[in-house]
Parts: structure tokens; C-alpha cells; sequence
């Protein structure tokens, strides 16, 4: 059980714990295939399926899978900006999301720790920025996933020890195992409520700190 009077710094994940998959799935799944059909005057179904397939040779074991700007290049696509740009209309917190947020930010300090580049993180978090004191990609700032060796160093650039740190997020190893490896207090969050131990939303997270 958390110790409201220990927790310095509440960490929060940022897509699937505070944005939908709505945006990344716009780039990814229909704006990546869509250019990708242009330039090589295929149709959106054949684009669709060679760009997949690409996307399981590389696999999300590598780092090159969460790099939008390895795909445009690698695909011949050019510039990935004006492209993100408009699908910005897809980025949709969840309900709670800005409530919570400014809830919490009266009380502790707010840092975002995500697996998304900083390239998705300008337009994911475009609306709730100013919530965070720090925002960490563990792509773009340490070239690594989300291990308990990143929240090491997370730890170590906002000067805290684990044990003042509460973290959220919606996946198992890198939201929940992996801080808990290092002492961080962890919430996994599953918002379907179908593991045990878990948390449905970021309400339920305030009632923890706050209520």
C-alpha cells in the first residue's frame, strides 16, 4: 500500500495510460500506408500489407520499430512532420485524464515516462504539457525500452530515490515489472479490469494519493 507522505514524484506512461492508441494507429496503420501507396502507385491494400510486413522484419524488439523517422527513410517517404501533423486530430485523452492530472499536480510533482519518441510526444501531449515538470522518452533520451535501467536513470535526473516514486501505465513489463525492479511503486493499469491486482483508471490511482 502507498504511503502518500513518501511520494515525491507521480510518473505516469503516456499512450494507452493517458492518449488513446488513436493517433499512433493513424500514423502507422493509414497515413504511413496511404504515402506510402502514392509514391509507389499501389493501391491502400497492397501498400498496407507491404508496409506491415515490414514492420514485423524489424519487430518491437528493436529500437528502429518505435522510430518514425527510421520508417519514413527506410520507406522512401520523406519527412515524417507534415504527415503527424495531420493526424493530430486523432490524439483523444482519456475521460479522465485532465481532471486527475490537475488533481494531482496541486499536491506532487507530475513527470511523463514513455516508450513513444519525443516525435510523438510533441503531438500526444500537445493539449496536458504543462501538467509535467519533466518528460522522458526512453527512445529519444537513452536509446533504450523501458527497462528498470531507465527509470534508474529517470530517478537520477529529477534527484529522487525509487521509493518517493509512484509510476501508471497499461503495460505489464515496462509499467509495472520494471520500476517495481528498482523500487518504485507501481500501478499497472487495465482498463478492460481483466488482471487482478490492477487498476481500471486514473481515478482509482487519485483515491490511492489523495482521497
Amino acid at each position: 500500500m502507498v504511503n502518500p507522505g513518501d511520494v515525491k514524484i507521480v510518473s505516469f506512461d503516456v499512450e494507452g495510460t493517458l492518449v488513446t492508441p488513436d493517433f499512433s494507429y493513424a500514423v502507422w496503420f493509414e497515413a504511413i500506408p496511404r504515402r506510402y501507396a502514392e509514391k509507389n502507385g499501389i493501391s491502400l491494400e497492397q501498400a498496407r500489407k507491404a508496409v506491415e510486413e515490414e514492420y514485423r522484419r524489424v519487430g518491437d524488439q528493436r529500437l528502429e520499430w518505435y522510430d518514425v523517422r527510421y520508417w519514413f527513410e527506410k520507406l522512401g517517404l520523406g519527412t515524417p512532420v507534415p504527415v503527424m501533423q495531420r493526424c493530430e486530430s486523432h490524439v483523444c485523452y482519456y475521460p479522465e485524464v485532465k481532471e486527475v492530472l490537475a488533481s494531482l499536480s496541486k499536491k506532487y510533482k507530475l513527470v511523463a515516462a514513455s516508450g513513444s519518441t519525443r516525435d510523438f510526444l510533441r503531438h500526444l501531449l500537445q493539449d496536458i504539457e504543462p501538467y509535467f515538470s519533466e518528460i522522458f522518452s526512453s527512445i529519444t533520451d537513452y536509446r533504450q525500452l523501458k527497462t528498470s535501467d531507465f527509470y534508474s536513470k529517470m530517478c537520477k535526473a529529477i534527484r529522487v530515490a525509487p521509493e518517493q516514486v509512484v509510476h501508471i501505465g497499461d503495460n505489464w513489463q515496462f509499467d509495472f515489472v520494471a520500476p517495481s525492479e528498482i523500487g518504485i511503486q507501481a500501478f499497472y493499469l487495465d482498463r478492460k479490469q481483466q488482471t487482478e491486482n490492477s487498476v481500471a483508471n486514473l481515478q482509482q490511482l487519485k483515491v490511492y494519493l489523495i482521497d
